[in-house]
Order: C-alpha cells, then structure tokens, then sequence
C-alpha cells in the first residue's frame, strides 16, 4: 500500500485499531502535501498492515511534525484519551484474570466436594446464599435438558417430526455446546409410545405415510461422562436428560388426574400406599410392541442403559453418580425415573450404590406423601427443584391438599376421605422470581414464566433472598415475550463499571 496522504488520514482514523488512534480527537489543521516522502510507520489492521506517517503513530512528536499544526488543548486531549484506554484495558485484564482464578479454584473443589454438590446434606447452606460451584453445576445440567428441546424436531412438515435431528454421537457437538461434547458421550436415546393423555407432548408429522414412525417420540437420552470429566468431576457421572415441553401448557389441564399405586404401573414397591399420578406413569411405562423404538418401554430403556453404564464403571473400581435432570412434563419424569432406579436397584453394583440425584426445571407434583417419604427418606435420593414463584406449573397437581396443607387435614383427607388426588412435592426448592432480574420483562404471558433458559438466566444471577439480581453472564432467554428491549440506564451505568459489555438482549462478559 502507497504511503496515506494526512490529507486521506482523517478518513481512515475509524477503521484504525485503538492503540493506532490513540490521538483520534486531534484536529488536522493546514496540512500541505509534503515535499518529499513522509517518514512511515505501520500499524495493523483486519484488513492487513496500514502505512501512517510517523507523526499519527508517534504522540510524542506529533506537534513538531511538519505534516500540519495542531492545537494544544488538542495534544492533550489525546493523551487524556491514550490514557483511559490503558486504564480500561488494565481493569478488562484484572477481570478476567479473577475469573479465570474463580474458575480454577471451582474445577479445583469439585472433586473434592461433588458429593456436598450432589444433595449429600440436602443441599444445608448452599443456597442462601447461593455457593458458586452448585450454580455453575445447576446451569450445566439444566444446559444437558435445553439440549432435548434444541435438538427435538418440532416441524410438522418434516417426515422425522417428533424425532432427534441429530445423530447420537455428533448431538452436542451439532448443538454447538463444545463443553458438554468434550464432556459426555451419549449412550443412548430414549423413546415413548404417544400417550392420549398428553397429545401436545407428542407432536405428529402430516408427511404421509413416510413419516419415521406412527407412534414413537424421541423424549431423551443417557450419557455417561468421558475419562477427562471424569477426572474434573471428581467421579464417572451418568447423566440422564427428560424432555418436557417448550411453550405449549395445554398439558397442565390433564394432570387433573387420580393417583395410582406404583405397583399397579409394573414399578416394584414394597409399599401399596405409594402412589403417583397415573398419566405420568402411564407415559413412563407404555409400550407398543409394533414399533422399532416403542418396542420396549422408557422405563425398561433407562434401567438397561444405566444398569450396563454403572456395571461396567464400577467394575473398574470407578466412583459413580447417577444425575437425572429435565424440565415441566420432563422433571416429572425425571423424579419417577429416579425413584425407579433406587427402587429396583439399577443403581447397585459390586456391592456399592451409586448415589442418585435429580435436578428438576419448573416441574409439576408427581405423587402423594408416601412417595415423598419413601422417595427422600427410605430410597435417599436426593432432589434439588428450581421453580419461579410466578409458574403455576409448579402448584398443579394438587391445589387443594398438598404438601403446604397441615398434617392433620392431609391424614383425613388421604386415609379416611380417600381423596384421590393429595399429592406432594418431593426434594428442596430453590425459588427464583422473575421481575428481580432488570433484563426481564414483567409479562403476563404464562409461558414465559415456564420458560427453561429464563430459569437458567434467574439461577445466574440469584445470590440470595434477600440481596439485588447480581450482574450475570448466561444468555438472556431467546423467548421475544419476556426479554426486556434494554436494561435501565442505571443498570447499564452500574453494569459498565463491572466490566460488563451491553448487548440488546442484556450484558455479555467483554471480550
């Protein structure tokens, strides 16, 4: 490239790199075209390396320069300008090297305190307030369930509507999330018979008669961590990932449903007074013969899967942990899987029980107080559920007698009145509110209260009950409905000086 002229220079100075325009507020006065060639420097660029006269690289000798005059006030503006850069550079690099350290020393606990992360104390002390390695953990999973929404085929048009879109191995990588390719290998996918209690749960395609299949629907998979995680975690983690549904609720008016003893659905239980809500046994349990993928129930899918993963690991000598996650329709599955897995075993082998854990996402009751006590107390499997005050999935089934009702009221009901639907809610909860967070909007679309990255976002930027909505780095949900347009002007003032970058859809980390 030809030496740049000063007269060019003024033009130019935008697409230059800070550092290269450290001087941008100067004003170019009287420049003449020299007389000979211009002592040059260079400066890169995107587009490759820049020609400047020495002067507009050189702050020092700019005002001697014989390329043009320039004010002083203007000479000192500019190093003013130099200077702040620096400084906001410094405080960028400061910052990220805390968190670079933040990140160290949770991947450095984790081994150590993955059984206190897993619900061991029931989760004593970590919540209020939040300890940053449960919320680092809670995100992730609660990434592994959005992952069956982003991968399920919702196209109704498509012949593979109600299918994954993705092979088993290249999921993750499909989906884009780097962390949890490197970090698990599924193992398997699961699949339900449509079920009529549920139609919106199960969407059918209108291709014809070259549709994939006429009654199966893809709801989740099993993965199994690989030797690096491992290594990171501390112990050989089997994860298993419910799908629920995305924004249709049709399905909450069904769960005006009786409750079931779970040994009438082929779930072994020594106890004929625990029960669950029949529809999601029912959904658990089907199968149909007919079909390639339904030919075996999710029920009999999972137990195989996780009985052949656990066997194998603990045959090595392997520490193992069973972490089941999923979101509305898919946490209530999530909890019955769970307790089905400690119930018949499939967590046990070489004489050790791996421990089981659920992470539930806005999920409904599942089943009545037994279940809840032979679930927690007898079975010790641990449940940690996160609900936004404002879903009124969270409180169905049961509206009327539930968990929050006295002891007396739910004995008469339960044994004496036999009312059949007095359910309970099983685990701790977590409570998040939506209108704390300044990138939500305040809406009254039930939907976007339900929603799992909002969730997701809200378990970001919880610190504790009774402290402000702190400044976080999840990705504010896609959903339009509840996304505020833009923060407040003083939550982008405070959110700059943190270090933070505002982008339409809320802050992002500064890169």
């Amino acid at each position: 490239m030809a030496p740049l002229s000063c007269r060019d220079l003024p033009a130019r100075l935008p697409a230059l790199p800070r550092r290269a325009t450290a001087h941008a507020q100067l004003s170019f006065l009287r420049a003449p075209a020299p007389r000979r060639p211009l002592i040059t420097s260079t400066a890169s660029t995107s587009a490759g390396t820049l020609r400047l006269p020495l002067a507009a690289t050189r702050d020092e000798e700019v005002v001697a320069s014989p390329v043009g005059h320039l004010e002083p006030h203007d000479v000192a503006h500019g190093h003013q300008y130099r200077d702040d850069v620096q400084q906001e550079e410094e405080e960028e690099e400061d910052d990220d090297d805390a968190r670079r350290r933040g990140a160290r020393k949770q991947q450095e606990e984790l081994p150590a305190r993955w059984r206190e992360i897993h619900g061991r104390d029931d989760w004593a002390g970590l919540l209020d307030p939040m300890d940053p390695l449960l919320r680092s953990e809670l995100i992730r999973y609660g990434e592994l369930a959005q992952a069956c929404y982003d991968a399920f085929d919702y196209d109704p048009y498509s012949r593979y509507c109600g299918s994954c879109k993705y092979p088993r191995r290249e999921l993750f990588e499909r989906l884009g999330m780097a962390g949890a390719a490197r970090g698990y290998a599924v193992s398997r996918y699961l699949y339900a018979t449509s079920n009529f209690r549920f139609p919106a749960f199960f969407p059918q395609s209108r291709a014809g008669a070259k549709i994939w299949s006429q009654s199966a629907n893809w709801i989740g998979y099993v993965a199994v961590s690989t030797d690096e995680e491992s290594a990171r975690l501390g112990r050989r983690d089997v994860a298993i990932a419910w799908r629920g549904t995305v924004t249709r609720l049709e399905w909450v008016s069904d769960l005006m449903d009786f409750l079931r003893p779970v040994a009438a659905e082929g779930i072994p239980c020594p106890d004929p007074d625990v029960k669950v809500l029949a529809g999601f046994a029912d959904l658990y349990t089907d199968r149909d013969p007919t079909c390639r993928f339904c030919k075996y129930s999710a029920r009999e899918q999972v137990l195989t899967e996780v009985r052949r993963l656990v066997g194998r690991y603990a045959a090595r000598g392997e520490e193992v942990s069973i972490t089941v996650t999923g979101h509305s329709l898919g946490s209530a599955l999530a909890m019955l899987s769970a307790y089905d897995i400690a119930e018949s075993g499939a967590n046990v082998a070489a004489g050790q029980a791996a421990p089981v854990c659920v992470y539930s996402f806005a999920g409904p009751r599942v089943g009545n107080a037994a279940f809840r006590r032979r679930f927690e107390s007898e079975l010790g499997v641990k449940a940690l559920r996160v609900v936004n005050v404002h879903d009124n999935v969270t409180r169905m089934p049961g509206i009327l007698v539930n968990e929050g009702a006295p002891e007396a009221v739910r004995r008469v009901a339960e044994r004496l009145l036999r009312v059949p639907w007095c359910y309970s809610h099983v685990g701790v909860e977590l409570a998040l509110d939506h209108k704390r967070s300044p990138f939500l909007k305040d809406t009254l679309d039930p939907a976007c209260y339900h929603d799992l990255e909002a969730h997701l976002h809200l378990i970001d930027g919880y610190v504790r009950v009774t402290t402000c909505f702190r400044f976080c780095f999840v990705v504010v949900p896609t959903l339009p409905d509840i996304v505020a347009s833009k923060p407040s002007p003083a939550t982008v003032d405070v959110g700059k000086k943190k270090g933070l970058r505002c982008v339409p859809r809320g802050f992002e980390r500064k890169r």
